[in-house]
């Protein structure tokens, strides 16, 4: 009701297809007040500053997953047309199709590469947030850059992710899944991107839009978590931290086979 449909932001000129920012960015500005009241895993920031390394548990299943979103955000950016009643309708949702695959690929291999540079290896999960972070740049403006421009929105999405990554770690922001970056940072840039496709989009209005969008989520956001802190607590235990809420919560191990007696 902010944007589509006549909302005050669209009002205003604020442009956001399928959802760059009243979806991403929002969810990523929910995230960090939740994060910002957490406090980060245990063991994740030593004493003396260094910055250690919890891995996934399964990436297979985090590349499976991927592969998952990646095929869902064709309904999800598509499906922001609303309509294919003819055959404007239809080819606007074929551009849809291949510039939202065209970003995430773009947005993949910029990643993968800015990864080997930075760190010396083919980074998986690098990659894999490269790709998300394609698909939520072009959210915002799926329908009108080609297909080039596209893969170039998608790779830039891809290098901010990363960098945006490595930053947070920096400052102490745990983000176990890099969701304020894939979603938040990127999302902007997704925002941002539009008026270079789309004349009808300013850059006045789509910043306008990024404020207004992540103030309201932010501190709403901050006051709930605040209250279920204060009211219940938002953190397990340590003991259930370091055994894994699997075994707290539903008493078993998620992976058995690796647990030592």
């Amino acid at each position: 009701m902010w944007t589509w449909g006549g909302g005050f932001l669209s009002e205003a000129g604020y442009s956001d297809y399928a959802g760059s920012g009243i979806v991403h960015m929002a969810g990523a500005a929910a995230a960090l007040a939740g994060v910002l009241l957490l406090g980060a895993r245990k063991g994740k920031y030593g004493a003396n500053g260094q910055i250690n390394a919890i891995p996934g548990a399964n990436m297979p299943l985090a590349t499976l997953g991927t592969f998952i979103l990646w095929m869902g955000w064709f309904g999800f950016n598509g499906g922001s047309e609303l309509v294919v009643s003819d055959v404007s309708s239809a080819n606007n949702v074929a551009s849809v199709f291949v510039n939202t695959n065209a970003s995430a690929c773009g947005g993949l291999i910029a990643a993968l590469l800015l990864g080997h540079i930075l760190f010396g290896k083919a980074d998986l999960t690098m990659a894999l947030n490269g790709a998300l972070a394609g698909l939520v740049a072009i959210t915002a403006g799926p329908l009108a850059p080609s297909p080039v421009v596209a893969t170039l929105i998608g790779a830039i999405g891809g290098i901010i992710v990363v960098f945006s990554i490595v930053g947070l770690d920096k400052m102490k922001i745990d983000d176990p899944v890099g969701a304020i970056s894939v979603h938040g940072v990127v999302g902007i840039w997704g925002v941002l991107a539009v008026p270079f496709t789309n004349s009808d989009a300013s850059w006045g209005s789509q910043i306008y839009g990024i404020v207004v969008i992540f103030l309201w989520v932010f501190v709403m956001s901050l006051i709930v978590w605040g209250i279920i802190k204060v009211a219940m607590g938002i953190r397990v235990s340590e003991q259930a931290e370091y055994e894994g809420v699997d075994v707290s919560e539903c008493g078993i191990e998620a992976y058995p086979e690796f647990t030592k007696s």
